[in-house]
């Protein structure tokens, strides 16, 4: 591996390995290259610890498994030249020798001619015998003697000595991991211990002044520290000891001893935060002064995960994850589990792949590689993979994912329709039992709870009112949740609906404008009438819905062509609404009733919706759809919704 110089000056030196954007695999092979070959501790341990863990040797077997020839069966041990003659019409006899052989019973009486043994399964053959007869196959002739009405062939029966395994055998590699079938081929060669690749133990820290740990009090602008148990715990789940040493505020001094004190204890190092160039990211700064040969790269072409650092200090990996939670764990499991797992002595990764259709299309940024988290669903001719569309900093994205699919680096977009192939993040595919895809409602998580405790798995993918009924009407979900409101009819929903679809009544909910209580401009004013003053008055901020939302349709109205302050700020869900006017980024905006009340904000009247499912023809008598509208229907359900301030249908 090249050296890579360092300045006195490292600020420039810094902004130019920033700036030399490496792709993926360069990226990844100039890490290992600075890592690879080395030699892995090792570590002895008994058979009962070894579980999960990989050889570090390859074990070749001391002894022959079965040690002895053994009988297959309860019967008798014979020679089968004695019985060569025997059948139904002609029965040969055996006298009986003066022993029964049972298991752990060494024979002590050799099995002459005419003779025979009681012998059972798992016993020892005598001297003299090469078969085992089956007692079903035998008569009782005297006290001392049987009949065999059937010939049998040399070796019947019979499991030779190292028949299983042999002595001298390659038992198994280095690598292997130990699981339950490998502890019984070591405990049947009679190995109490072995010598496993010892866990490399890895040391987390979580960077940045924002960050609290859970349980915590979270003072306003900070939020929780949700990076460092994400980490540690993928750390564990992929060969290695995880060991948290907290959060460390933007502090180059506390840092760098953190880092340092981290280095000297564990076997790899990995941060999250401060890859970037702003005055407060300070790692990247400081693994130049903790050994050679340094940063390795410092951005990588991924979306996401572009400011993802690799560094290896004097034979030690560390790695800077990006701070948004998305960022992390995608070049975390993409990047650094190769090399974590190599240094655990585990195998590569083994990752089970599906091919699914995007029913949407997917812009992408030209030049990055792009990874795009999805879910997936059973559509009308396979597998649909619904992009997760909630941004690296998603900490849900993740979890709820099934996989994720690639966008090529030489590609700005991935049109709608098109068949790709979706890495999955676990072994098989979990298609759902009931898929609802459409405006999403606080009320839909009462309705379902009731199906997820019986056992049905719900997917519930918000991608608004009209998202959701062109997912219905190309067959991709069983229900589409819907509150929109037709001008010419003045009706809600019922007009939408297309031939294959039909609708259920769900429930009413108070749609309003939503106001920081004291707020003149807001209290004691209709919707129309707050509004105007709203507009009236050049310093007061909205925030908006995004377009394609039964709410936006609402705001729209109101608005009558008037594009206010903050109307381009278009969050997807009504929480985000009331956050964002709760936290004084905007005045004022419209939700529903029960998310505002929530919020303990002000809130105006405006209209009540209705929000009801498109139900697709096909589809509702499936098992799981039947359940849904029972449970839409049932008293539990009514009195959730009510407790909850909505008004069943």
């Amino acid at each position: 591996m090249t050296m890579i110089p360092k300045p006195p000056n490292r600020s420039a030196l810094e902004q130019e390995q920033f700036l030399k954007i490496l792709s993926r695999e360069e990226a990844l092979a100039r890490f290992e290259a600075a890592l690879f070959p080395r030699a892995l501790p090792s570590e002895t341990r008994k058979l009962g610890a070894a579980i999960g863990a990989a050889l570090a040797e390859d074990i070749t077997a001391p002894i022959d498994v079965p040690p002895f020839d053994r009988s297959n069966v309860d019967g008798f041990a014979v020679r089968s030249a004695d019985l060569s003659a025997a059948g139904e019409g002609a029965p040969r006899r055996l006298t009986l020798n003066g022993e029964t052989i049972h298991c752990g019973t060494a024979p002590a009486l050799q099995v002459a001619a005419g003779t025979a043994t009681p012998i059972a399964t798992g016993g020892p053959v005598p001297r003299g015998a090469d078969a085992v007869v089956m007692v079903e196959h035998t008569q009782p002739a005297d006290l001392d003697a049987i009949d065999v009405r059937r010939a049998v062939s040399p070796g019947q029966f019979v499991s030779y000595a190292g028949s299983d395994i042999a002595r001298g055998e390659a038992l198994l590699r280095a690598g292997t991991i130990i699981g339950s079938r490998e502890i019984g081929m070591l405990a049947a060669c009679g190995i109490a211990e072995v010598k496993v690749a010892r866990k490399p133990r890895v040391a987390v820290i979580s960077t940045g002044d924002e960050l609290v740990q859970p349980g915590g009090a979270l003072p306003p602008a900070a939020i929780y520290d949700t990076n460092g148990a994400i980490v540690a715990a993928a750390i564990d789940e992929n060969g290695g000891e995880a060991i948290f040493l907290g959060a460390i505020a933007d502090d180059e001094a506390r840092l760098e001893a953190a880092m340092r004190g981290a280095l000297v204890d564990a076997d790899m190092l990995v941060l999250s935060g401060g890859t970037s160039k702003g005055a407060g990211d300070l790692s990247h700064r400081i693994i130049g002064r903790l050994g050679q040969p340094g940063i390795i790269a410092h951005g990588v072409a991924l979306k996401p995960g572009k400011p993802l650092c690799l560094a290896v200090c004097d034979g030690k990996p560390v790695v800077i994850l990006p701070g948004f939670p998305t960022s992390a764990m995608f070049t975390f499991h993409d990047m650094i589990v190769p090399v974590l797992r190599k240094l655990a002595g585990l195998p590569p990764r083994s990752d089970a792949k599906v091919s699914a259709t995007v029913p949407v299309r997917i812009a992408s940024e030209l030049g990055r590689t792009e990874f795009v988290m999805v879910s997936l669903v059973a559509g009308k001719h396979g597998l649909i993979a619904y992009p997760s569309g909630k941004g690296s900093g998603a900490i849900t994205s993740f979890a709820q994912a099934d996989g994720f699919l690639r966008v090529e680096a030489l590609a700005d977009q991935m049109p709608a329709g098109t068949e790709t192939e979706v890495t999955l993040f676990t072994p098989h595919v979990r298609v759902p039992d009931l898929v609802v895809v459409g405006s999403h409602c606080t009320g839909l998580d009462l309705v379902t709870a009731g199906l997820a405790h019986a056992g049905l798995t719900v997917r519930s993918i918000a991608v608004g009112s009209l998202g959701g009924l062109a997912a219905a009407k190309r067959g991709e979900c069983d229900l589409a949740p819907i509150h929109l409101f037709d001008d010419r009819s003045e009706t809600y929903n019922t007009p939408y609906l297309v031939d294959g679809l039909e609708l259920v009544p769900g429930w009413r909910r108070m749609q309003g404008i939503v106001f920081r209580k004291g707020d003149r401009r807001f209290e004691g004013f209709g919707a129309k009438e707050a509004v105007a003053a709203a507009l009236s008055d050049p310093a007061c901020i909205m925030v908006n819905r995004n377009q394609g939302a039964g709410t936006r349709i609402l705001i729209d109205r109101l608005l009558g062509g008037a594009r206010p302050e903050g109307y381009w700020n278009q969050p997807r869900s009504h929480n985000a609404v009331a956050a964002a006017v709760a936290q004084r980024r905007a005045d004022w905006g419209m939700t529903i009733a029960p998310v505002a009340h929530a919020a303990g904000l002000g809130f105006i009247p405006h209209a009540e919706e209705h929000y009801d499912f498109a139900l697709v023809t096909a589809r509702k008598d499936r098992p799981a759809v039947r359940a849904f509208l029972e449970a839409l229907g049932s008293d539990e359900a009514r009195a959730a919704l009510e407790r909850a301030g909505f008004r069943p249908a």
